[in-house]
């Protein structure tokens, strides 16, 4: 089985990938939703870093070598994710350091708004979607402003999706939008179209999935990419 289809089965039976009617922040009702927050106990956590760093080490694999010097998390969901994707690559011998942002700069201590090792080389930021790129926006910032090099960024699951909101869509996805903007490669364990195969699959099919499917290839058409 795929990497890709094997994780959409994971979120699904997880609870995380849901469906049914959701709002988005572009003011559009997704018949579909993705919360990475919810894998919150250990054993889905853990399971999750191993997705993250096995797309991690493809990734690497396609450029023919080992591009990424450390992963950065940005606040707050960021944090989880490559604290425990660090321990999974650890675990399979690619042993990297890692940092993350906190929102707010400490003035006792150590100081300042990142934490773990400094930033240097070329940084992989690890998040579990990308809604505006906002949150990229500002982690390239600060891995520059530190002397570091933003090198790609590596997501759960691209929605494929257009920007904008509900009435005007815009012609590129955020995923699209971050590599033009910043030049970043974004690499997702998922996509739209893995969603759509896993819901096409005949092991998986049940009639709610042919309902799911009908209503989210609706959706794709509005607002895909």
């Amino acid at each position: 089985m795929r990497q890709s289809h094997e994780f959409i089965r994971f979120a699904v039976d997880a609870g995380v990938l849901k469906f049914g009617e959701f709002k988005t922040k572009a003011g559009r009702i997704s018949p579909y939703f993705f919360n990475a927050g919810l894998f919150s106990d250990g054993r889905s956590l853990g399971r999750l870093a191993v997705f993250y760093a096995e797309r991690m080490l493809q990734a690497e694999a396609e450029e023919g070598a080992a591009r990424f010097d450390m992963l950065y998390g940005p606040a707050y969901k960021g944090i989880a994710l490559a604290s425990s994707m660090a321990v999974a690559l650890a675990a399979q011998g690619r042993n990297l350091p890692f940092a993350f942002n906190r929102k707010e700069a400490k003035d006792h201590g150590e100081g300042g708004t990142v934490i773990g090792a400094p930033l240097a080389g070329r940084v992989v930021i690890v998040d579990d979607v990308i809604s505006a790129g906002t949150s990229v926006g500002e982690s390239v910032a600060i891995i520059r402003a530190h002397g570091a090099t933003p090198a790609a960024v590596l997501i759960a699951l691209d929605r494929m999706e257009r920007g904008g909101d509900a009435v005007n869509p815009t012609g590129l996805s955020a995923v699209q939008q971050v590599h033009e903007t910043w030049g970043l490669p974004v690499y997702a364990i998922a996509s739209l179209d893995d969603l759509l195969a896993y819901l096409d699959d005949p092991q998986q099919r049940d009639q709610s999935h042919t309902a799911h499917r009908t209503r989210i290839a609706d959706y794709r058409s509005r607002f895909g990419t």
